[in-house]
C-alpha cells in the first residue's frame, strides 16, 4: 500500500471515482478547446491505465474541438443514429428501453439517484451509469459499500464490450483513446472487485 492510500484510506476510491466521471464527461457531450487543454496535460506511465492516459493526453493534443464535436455526433446521435447505441438495454438485449432499464430505474430509486432534469437519454446510457457509479464511490448519494453491487449489476455485463466498440469504432479518433481508457477501467475495476476480502 503506498504511503498516500495508509495515510488517506479513500484516496484510491477518490482516483476511481474521478476517472469514472471523466468517462461519464467525456461520453455525455463533446469535450470543449478547455477540456481539451486539461486532458492534454495528463501524465500516464508504464502501466496499462497509464499507458491509456498518455493515449487520451496524445489524442486530446492533435484534436480540435469543432473535429471532435463532429466524431461525437457520428458516434453517438448521427442522421438516424450514431455507430454506437452506447445503452445497456441495446447491448443486453438488441433493443432499447427493455428490461435492463427497468431494472436499473429500480436501483437507481433505491440509492436515490434521479437523472437531472432536460436530459433526453434514459438512464441505461453508458454516460449517465458511469456518473453514477462515481457518485457511489464518492458517497455524493448511496454509501460506497453500494458501488460494488452497482457495479456488477449494472456496468460489469457490458460496459466493457461497448468501450471496446469504442475504440474499435470506424468513425473513432479521438474517442478511440476514450474507448481504451474506459475498456482498461473497467477490467481494472472488475478484477479489483474480484479479489477476496
Amino acid at each position: 500500500m503506498s504511503k498516500a492510500e495508509t495515510e488517506h484510506p479513500d484516496a484510491v476510491e477518490a482516483e476511481r471515482a474521478r476517472l469514472f466521471a471523466l468517462l461519464g464527461r467525456l461520453l455525455s457531450a463533446a469535450p470543449d478547446a478547455a477540456l481539451l487543454t486539461g486532458l492534454a496535460r495528463l501524465r500516464g506511465d508504464a502501466g496499462p491505465l497509464g499507458a491509456a492516459l498518455g493515449r487520451l493526453a496524445e489524442a486530446a493534443s492533435a484534436a480540435r474541438p469543432a473535429a471532435v464535436e463532429r466524431e461525437y455526433f457520428a458516434l453517438f446521435i448521427g442522421v438516424g443514429r450514431g455507430e454506437l447505441q452506447p445503452y445497456a438495454s441495446y447491448y443486453l438485449t438488441g433493443f432499447l428501453h427493455e428490461r435492463p432499464l427497468a431494472e436499473l430505474r429500480a436501483s437507481l430509486a433505491r440509492l436515490g439517484i434521479a437523472r437531472a432534469p432536460g436530459v433526453p437519454e434514459p438512464e441505461d446510457h453508458l454516460a449517465f451509469l458511469c456518473e453514477a457509479y462515481a457518485g457511489l464511490l464518492q458517497a455524493r448519494f448511496g454509501r460506497q459499500e453500494d458501488a460494488p453491487g452497482f457495479f456488477h449489476r449494472h456496468l460489469r455485463p457490458w460496459a466493457g464490450r461497448c468501450f471496446a466498440d469504442l475504440e474499435g469504432a470506424e468513425a473513432a479518433s479521438f474517442y478511440r483513446a476514450v474507448g481504451r481508457l474506459g475498456r482498461i477501467a473497467v477490467e481494472i475495476e472488475q478484477a479489483a472487485l474480484e479479489l477476496p476480502a
